[in-house]
């Protein structure tokens, strides 16, 4: 009786290693670049249990570039991306719960990979210094920091306390900003991370306000999820949106094709218990992830080059802006889509009408498409700034 007890607890042991199935689980593509950020809660959180699972899901994600935070255990870290199929783990950091990359050497290549922002007056606003990865993806050059800023606080910016924590974090992304416009000027960059704040604040209160306000080089491509529904949040015990991806206008295009895609990836619906299991045996965050097609000269539908033209005025706008076109024989149509793809707005032209106004009112703050089409092809299109 007591070896048939044995083989029992043996067999239950390995099912709770090996029950989770991912094989529906999916996000990259041979043809896109990704990259992900993904804080694993003091990694390994349940020890083999975390370590299993963690593995199958980077294995069944499939994406080039994942930003890791919170490392807690560097040997299993290390053991665990070493049994990666076709990855390689970057684990160098000396700080508390250090940041970490994993990726594909098959499909980028590393320049380089190191921190900033290490030296002693740094140390308050940076409890982890961000790490900066340079690489090659398809011959183009992109630029990854991974971050996680301080955690906590009151809601309340008070710049004249520099230990408080949106202090802080303030600090810190305007520090990432001033390091980004010195260095990388027009190269391809991407910030993300645990960055333990949400997007949407009052001005007065925005750790982020200097970066949203730089509208026309810099852009978070959560925004909308960060506006969304809570059911799409990164943080659900509080629930918030703490974990963003922002890029630079470099990317503005790239992030308009069809074939690119932001989300929190919801790992927990893969999992028998759901939510529960996930924040038990995995971590209390999920990741969000971006793919971008790099193709050159993409847009929304293979936006055309053409000498029609469509212009909005003003742009940026706060509610209502104005649309001007020529005006041509044939049936034609406005239509406005989001950074997603989806379309929001569309509305037939008259004949002989020149313009038209949009009211952006009802829709969320971010960046927008319009396009004129002319018995159903699209013969020009323009970009649009919806900032409240």
């Amino acid at each position: 009786m007591k070896r048939i007890l044995n083989i029992a607890l043996l067999l239950i042991t390995f099912s709770s290693l090996t029950a989770q199935n991912f094989d529906d689980l999916s996000f990259g593509t041979d043809s896109t670049f990704e990259v992900m950020t993904w804080n694993i809660e003091w990694f390994p959180k349940n020890g083999d249990i975390t370590v299993n699972n963690v593995k199958n899901i980077i294995e069944a994600l499939d994406v080039d570039v994942i930003a890791i935070q919170e490392v807690d255990d560097t040997v299993q870290f290390n053991k665990m991306a070493d049994s990666l199929e076709n990855y390689v783990g970057y684990l160098k950091s000396s700080w508390f719960a250090g940041l970490a990359y994993i990726y594909n050497p098959n499909t980028i290549q590393i320049d380089s990979i190191y921190e900033i922002y290490t030296s002693q007056p740094y140390w308050k606003i940076y409890p982890r210094s961000p790490m900066v990865m340079d690489l090659s993806f398809m011959d183009k050059r992109i630029i990854v920091i991974n971050n996680h800023f301080k955690c906590c606080g009151d809601g309340i910016l008070d710049l004249d306390n520099q230990d408080d924590e949106e202090t802080r974090r303030y600090n810190a992304a305007n520090l990432l900003k001033q390091y980004i416009d010195t260095n990388f000027a027009d190269e391809n960059v991407i910030v993300l991370g645990d960055l333990n704040d949400i997007l949407t604040d009052k001005s007065e209160n925005n750790v982020f306000q200097s970066i949203i306000n730089d509208y026309e080089n810099y852009y978070f491509a959560d925004f909308n999820i960060a506006k969304g529904s809570s059911s799409g949040w990164s943080y659900p015990s509080w629930p918030s949106h703490l974990d963003h991806i922002l890029i630079t206008n470099e990317l503005f295009d790239e992030l308009q094709n069809e074939a690119s895609v932001i989300q929190t990836i919801k790992i927990d619906e893969y999992i028998n218990g759901g939510w529960s299991e996930y924040d038990r045996d995995i971590s209390d965050h999920r990741p969000v992830g971006l793919k971008i097609m790099m193709n050159e000269n993409v847009g929304v539908n293979e936006m055309h080059q053409t000498k029609t033209h469509l212009i909005n005025y003003p742009n940026p706008f706060q509610s209502t802006t104005k649309f001007s076109f020529e005006t041509s024989n044939g049936l034609q149509e406005i239509k406005i889509i989001n950074i997603q793809g989806q379309q929001v707005f569309s509305k037939k032209i008259s004949k002989g009408q020149t313009s038209m106004n949009w009211d952006g009112k009802n829709f969320p703050n971010g960046i927008y498409f319009a396009k004129l089409l002319l018995n159903n092809n699209e013969i020009a299109n323009t970009k649009l700034i919806l900032l409240k």
